[in-house]
């Protein structure tokens, strides 16, 4: 040991070394460190000892997942005000004047500037000092659009911009960045990844810690709540990383479910849970009387901007006319008017209003006749369908405002602290002594499946086979890491004499 160590304080000493005592600890002895499992001894305590080493496992090698997905979810976050520094002369208007001009003049306005495409829909603004979007659709730009922003008041047109749902390029870059690391579909995983196993350490964090609080100073709510200012080493850092975890937990479990709805392999699974409990929107019948049945879906999480791929030839002030009858079918405020893509289908009028009380309503017009022909209300959803709507509205930070952004940003932040205090203790908890060091902390003992009483087993094994079947990213890194498990075991097993 250097000199740097021999002075180090006792106290710093005797933290690491009660740590690395501890954590072999939870298992009811005998215990055995890596190079050796734990004897049989099937009590309770070994479904704690269990959670130990899962909770190990997952934040030594999970963690990294979940620190890109916090930090660019953090960024993500802070979208709305990183469009208006960025886009806010084509955002938002000048001067708010009198009386918007008629949608018909915004629209031949755009067109004057931007003739290519097909007009695919309008968005009306949310606010007065805001721009109409006019949304264009081009074979060339796939499934993004060109939109054009207008001055309502004074059909000027303030600037263009590719648009992916009505997202400007700044928050595409960042969503995709969050999503999928710009990576596509093989990205994805890494997300899916990262929320298959966030609730699973949240949930087995507070188990831990609320356990560990019986018999000990955390009796009291302060204790479990806030970290112990008065430990030293280890102990301290632990107790900030518990906290904080206690603070966040169930933010962090909302962000879990909600990313996992719209994941690929486990959004698959969660769709066919929607199919079985009848839990989707209902559904808005497009098509005009006499036509075969059309119905308009919701790209999840970005549903209603600009989905048309490119409309009939229409008349601009057909715009005027549809938007007058769905005002009069009660849907307020910012509304997107999507053109029919042919003379059979109705036009498509969508509510976006996500500050409380939300307003997703849709209708179907028919605009020939001037009438609705078939509408979706808000009202109408079933329970699972509105938490998920919901839900994906406030991971994304738009179902309140910036009081939704504040929130995910506070749980980022926690969650990043979470994790740098994890690391810290794996460092903490290394061995100090003269004859014994290490770079790291050892993990907690193996074998601690064989102290699983038998009713656990017997209906633990088939719930996390059913558990790994609806999350299968889930299931897949769970059988790497019992892999892993057992190659180290017998890599570390004593020679037999």
């Amino acid at each position: 040991m250097s000199s740097t160590q021999e002075q180090a304080p006792r106290d710093d000493r005797d933290e690491a070394a009660v740590a690395v005592a501890e954590a072999d600890a939870p298992a009811a002895p005998p215990t055995a460190s890596e190079s050796g499992p734990v004897q049989p001894g099937r009590s309770w305590k070994g479904v704690r000892a269990l959670l130990v080493r899962l909770h190990f496992y997952a934040g030594v090698f999970i963690a990294p997942f979940l620190l890109v997905a916090a930090l660019t979810g953090l960024a993500y976050t802070f979208t709305p005000q990183l469009d208006q520094l960025v886009y806010g002369d084509q955002l938002s208007v000048a001067k708010v004047g009198d009386e918007p001009r008629p949608l018909a003049e915004q629209i031949a306005a755009a067109r004057e500037a931007h003739p290519e495409g097909t007009l695919s829909s309008v968005i009306t603004p949310p606010g007065p000092e805001d721009t109409t979007r006019v949304v264009l659709s081009l074979p060339e730009l796939g499934e993004k659009q060109r939109t054009v922003f207008v001055d309502p008041y004074t059909t000027e047109v303030k600037g263009d911009l590719t648009t992916w749902f009505g997202s400007t390029p700044l928050t595409t870059w960042l969503d995709d960045l969050h999503r999928n690391l710009h990576l596509g579909e093989t990205g994805r995983l890494y997300s899916e990844v990262a929320a298959s196993w966030l609730w699973v350490i949240v949930a087995g964090g507070l188990v831990l810690w609320l356990g560990r609080a019986r018999g000990q100073r955390a009796k009291s709510a302060r204790g479990v709540l806030l970290p112990d200012r008065s430990a030293r080493g280890v102990r301290r850092t632990r107790s900030w990383h518990a906290a904080t975890g206690v603070w966040i937990a169930v933010g962090l479990l909302a962000l879990s479910a909600t990313g996992l709805t719209w994941s690929h392999y486990a959004g698959d699974r969660f769709g066919q849970l929607l199919d079985a409990a009848k839990g989707h929107a209902p559904e808005l019948v497009t098509s005009l009387p006499g036509g075969a049945e059309v119905t308009e879906g919701e790209h999840p999480g970005h549903a209603g901007h600009g989905m048309g791929q490119g409309a009939v030839s229409t008349d601009p002030a057909d715009f005027d006319a549809v938007l007058e009858v769905a005002r009069d079918a009660g849907l307020g405020g910012r509304v997107e008017l999507t053109a029919p893509t042919d003379d059979a289908s109705a036009w498509t009028v969508a509510q976006d209003d996500d500050l409380w009380p939300v307003h997703y309503d849709q209708v179907a017009v028919d605009a020939t006749k001037g009438e609705v022909t078939s509408e979706s209300r808000w009202a109408d959803y079933p329970a699972l369908a509105k938490l998920s709507k919901l839900g994906v509205q406030a991971h994304m930070g738009l179902l309140f405002g910036i009081v939704n952004q504040i929130l995910l940003a506070l749980i980022a932040i926690g969650l990043i602290s979470v994790i740098v205090w994890g690391y810290r203790m794996w460092w903490q908890r290394r061995p100090m002594r003269d004859d014994r060091t290490a770079a790291l902390g050892k993990a907690p003992a193996r074998g601690t499946w064989r102290q699983l009483p038998l009713p656990v087993l017997i209906i633990g094994i088939p719930a996390v086979a059913a558990l790994g079947w609806a999350l299968p990213l889930l299931g897949l890194s769970l059988l790497a890491f019992l892999f892993y498990d057992i190659v180290i075991g017998l890599y570390l097993r004593p020679p037999r004499a």
